[in-house]
C-alpha cells in the first residue's frame, strides 16, 4: 500500500506550520505501507493540484492531508468537506475568495472516505488528545479536503482520502496570549497512529463521535 501525507508550507505570519514540521518526521514505512510526504503551498487551487498530481504520480492508496487549526486542543479528524471558499485572510498568494464555491457543479460537501472513527482512537490510544471534527473551517484546509476528494470521485481514483488538523507548536504559541499548543514530535506521533489506522482498518468502527454544539 502506498500513502501520500502532505502538510502546508507557513501561512498568515507564522514563521513554521507545525503540519509539514511533524509530517516531515513520519517513518518512511508505517505498518507496513509506503509513506511519501509532500509539502503544499497555501494557496487555492494549486494545493489540490499538486496534491492530486503526487497521488496520480505514486499511484497512492491513501492521502491523508495535515493542516494547523491554531487555538484547537486536540488533534483533529476531519469527517466532511464542505463546497465553499470563504477566506478570513488571503492565501499566500493574495487571493481572498468569500462565499466561492469550490466547485460550481459539484455536491455541496463530500465526506472523508478515512476511517475517521478508527484514526481517533488509534491516536487516542498512545495518550494524546484527538477528537472527530465536523468542520474543518472555509480556508485552505477545507479546501483541500473538499478539493482532493471532488477529483478522486470525479477522475475514479481507486484512492481514500482525508484530513486532521493540528495544534499549534511551543514556539508558536509563546508569542501568543493563552493559545494551547503541542509538540511536533507528539503531533508526529498522532499522525503515524492515524496512518497505522488507515491502513490496516476496513470498514470503521462505530462509536460516537458527536457534538451537541
Amino acid at each position: 500500500m502506498k500513502v501520500l501525507v502532505t502538510g502546508f508550507d507557513p501561512f498568515g505570519g507564522e514563521p513554521v506550520n507545525p503540519a509539514f514540521e511533524a509530517v516531515k518526521r513520519l517513518p518512511r514505512t508505517i505498518a507496513g505501507a509506503h509513506v511519501d510526504i509532500l509539502e503544499i503551498p497555501t494557496v487555492f487551487h494549486k494545493s489540490i493540484e499538486a496534491i492530486v498530481k503526487r497521488a496520480e504520480e505514486m499511484c497512492a492508496d491513501r492521502i491523508l492531508m495535515v493542516g494547523q487549526a491554531g487555538g484547537r486542543f486536540e488533534i483533529t479528524v476531519e469527517r466532511v468537506g464542505i463546497n465553499v471558499d470563504d477566506a478570513r485572510i488571503p492565501d499566500n498568494e493574495g487571493n481572498r475568495p468569500i462565499d466561492v464555491p469550490i466547485d460550481p457543479d459539484g455536491p455541496a460537501a463530500h465526506f472523508a472516505t478515512l476511517p475517521v472513527k478508527a484514526m481517533t482512537e488509534r491516536i487516542r490510544s498512545r495518550g494524546i488528545p484527538a477528537k472527530v471534527s465536523n468542520t474543518a473551517g472555509t480556508f485552505v484546509c477545507n479546501h483541500v479536503l473538499y478539493g482532493v476528494l471532488n477529483a478522486v470521485a470525479k477522475k475514479g481514483l481507486p484512492v481514500k482520502a482525508g484530513f486532521i488538523h493540528v495544534p499549534y507548536l511551543p514556539e508558536q504559541a509563546a508569542g501568543k496570549d493563552s493559545v494551547p499548543s503541542m509538540s511536533a514530535a507528539t503531533i508526529a506521533a498522532a499522525l503515524e497512529a492515524a496512518v497505522e489506522a488507515m491502513v490496516t482498518t476496513g470498514e470503521d468502527v462505530k462509536i460516537s463521535g458527536g457534538r451537541e454544539y
